[in-house]
């Protein structure tokens, strides 16, 4: 039933996590690396790809992504590069996981085109939208500015 949501893989066996697509994780990285030199000016794709040793191609079509929804801005020149397209604080973590992958969702049944032949009969789907209500929502209420902070929580507390 779990599969590849949010761009998230879940391993056939091992510890089978959920977790964010290189894609999604260099982005954020990316756009986080962005966030804390802003007052350096723009920084450039090749300095992110050196920072976090990244392919250059992959992070360009990143970047270009990012740039596309406005998340971030580029900027020509000799000391060009990419800067933000709004203020840390208004650019949540879901804006910038859709912008890479789409629609968030944890499970393939959540989506409209959805072909799973369980789903007369599953009686996890219910559960599941909680969890990606959940999960959604952390990810819409949590900016880039509580990455760029030092006191991002430990656990975090969903009601």
């Amino acid at each position: 039933m779990v599969g590849e949501a949010l761009g998230n893989q879940v391993e056939e066996e091992g510890t089978g996590m959920l977790r964010f697509t290189k894609r999604a994780d260099y982005g954020l990285m990316a756009i986080h690396y962005i966030a804390i030199h802003d007052d350096l000016g723009a920084v450039s794709a090749k300095r992110i790809a050196e920072e976090f040793a990244m392919p250059q191609e992959l992070l360009a079509k990143i970047l270009q992504r990012l740039a596309k929804q406005g998340l971030i801005v580029s900027q020509n020149g000799p000391k060009g590069g990419y800067v933000l397209g709004r203020r840390p604080a208004e650019i949540a973590l879901g804006e910038v996981i859709r912008a890479l992958e789409g629609p968030i969702n944890i499970v393939s049944c959540l989506e409209e085109s959805s072909d799973c032949p369980q789903i007369e009969r599953c009686n996890l789907r219910r559960p599941v939208k909680k969890i990606q209500a959940a999960i959604t929502q952390m990810l819409d209420t949590m900016s880039l500015a509580e990455l760029t902070s030092h006191d991002v929580p430990e656990m975090l507390t969903i009601k």
